[in-house]
């Protein structure tokens, strides 16, 4: 049984993924692709990373792991909850609240108890889990900061890397946060899987390169791929050296190559909050990207309905999806329907998923093509790229399997495939 590398780009879509190895642009991807199995998969939704990690890491959608959004009102607490759609967001939600939420609340508190992270299940069958960078972490292993004047710990799995701020080992990796445009981040993530390879660290490495995506909500999709497709390649080249090269790589490690979600060239921008400004103090409007909720407040004068048939004309809403007792209805153009009717991909599951999140709201909203809200801190990725909705653009992701039987169609598929590729029990719920 051979260990397993689990690779995660955030925001490659399949066309970027398949122009790399075409081109040749990226010697390690057309590696990989050249020795394993390829397909297109599907995100959840709202497809935005806090929820797909979380759903690739747990193997469940956000109705078992029951983070709903990068944005979201704790109806328990009576607050927002922040995880980092901008900075200016981040102010605007209470900067220590917001990291605070971020780094520990999002695993230690917000992370559904039903719910099983791969490096738990593996690690309570006594294998060895590592985790770089990922920001669904949660794991058996407890974990000081790096940083002497924090000094609160964070539990993950036995080797675990987190932006420089939690490091199980002393790798003399770079600092990963000194110069984000450029790739520090995935430097640094390339530094430390460097140092777990040669080591031969693991038995199971959740590999997250993150630079992708920045780089495409600033340049676009397409952008994105002149941008930092080349570093993307290097970080995982990075691995593939520190084994010995390409023979040694392949015959050591089994790899699972995916994306979290897609992206879509952002056009236009709205504040969702505007068109429903008429409901007043009945309502919380949480809305980033190209994803949105709406709450009702307790003793609110208004439902589900009213807020729905609200947005009928608002040019940035494709559809809203609500749930009416255990009727799932999808409203687009001013009509009432099955969320079965939509072209989207994996329309059904994905939306009664969402939906069926205890923290999500009661309305939810997918933008239409091309459009993206503002975060509440006002700020948009206009002229870049953008993701969030259950169109195809944001929700289909390349998926990439090397020396690994398994057929992945999801990215809830991950975890069950790794657990069984480790012969570990699956959990009942992913």
């Amino acid at each position: 049984m051979k260990k397993l590398i689990l690779i995660v780009v955030d925001g490659m879509t399949p066309a970027a993924f398949e122009r790399a190895v075409e081109t040749g642009r990226a010697p390690a991807l057309t590696l990989l692709a050249e020795h394993g199995t390829y397909g297109r998969g599907t995100s959840v939704f709202p497809s935005l990373t806090p929820v797909c990690l979380s759903s690739i890491a747990t193997g469940a959608g956000p109705d078992v792991h029951e983070i709903p959004h990068l944005v979201w009102w704790h109806r328990r607490e009576r607050r927002i909850v922040e995880y980092g759609s901008s900075f200016a967001a981040l102010r605007a939600a209470g900067m220590a609240q917001a990291i605070t939420d971020t780094i520990y609340n999002m695993n230690q508190r917000h992370l559904g108890a039903r719910a099983v992270t791969v490096y738990e299940a593996l690690e309570d069958a006594g294998l060895v889990a590592a985790a770089v960078n990922i920001t669904c972490y949660r794991g058996r292993t407890r974990h000081l900061p790096t940083l002497p004047w924090v000094t609160k710990a964070a539990y993950g799995p036995s080797r675990f890397f987190y932006y420089s701020l939690f490091e199980s080992d002393p790798t003399g990796a770079p600092l990963a946060v000194r110069n984000r445009a450029a790739g520090s981040v995935d430097a640094y993530a390339a530094a430390v899987g460097r140092w777990l390879v040669t080591r031969d660290g693991f038995d199971f490495l959740a590999y997250y390169l993150s630079d992708f995506d920045y780089a495409s909500h600033e340049h676009g999709p397409e952008g994105a791929e002149d941008v930092a497709l080349v570093r993307t390649d290097d970080a995982i080249n990075s691995l593939i050296e520190a084994a010995g090269g390409r023979d040694e790589f392949l015959a050591r490690y089994a790899v699972v190559l995916l994306a979290d979600h897609g992206q879509t060239r952002v056009r236009d921008v709205a504040q969702l909050g505007t068109a429903l400004a008429r409901f007043g103090d009945d309502i919380v409007v949480c809305a980033s990207n190209r994803a949105a909720q709406v709450y009702l407040l307790p003793g609110a004068r208004i439902d589900v309905a009213d807020v729905a048939h609200a947005l009928d004309d608002v040019p940035s809403v494709d559809v809203t999806l609500r749930l009416e007792g255990a009727e799932l209805i999808a409203r687009r153009d001013g009509s009432d329907g099955s969320a079965a009717e939509l072209e989207h991909p994996d329309a059904v599951d994905r939306a009664r998923a969402a939906l069926s999140n205890p923290n999500a709201g009661d309305v939810l909203v997918s933008a239409a093509d091309g459009w993206e809200y503002t975060d509440l801190g006002g700020r948009d990725h206009l002229g870049g790229g953008s993701h969030g909705s259950l169109s195809a653009g944001d929700s289909t992701v390349p998926m990439l399997t090397v020396g690994f039987d398994a057929e992945l169609a999801r990215i809830t598929d991950v975890t069950p495939a790794v657990l069984r590729h480790f012969g570990v029990g699956v959990p009942a719920r992913a």
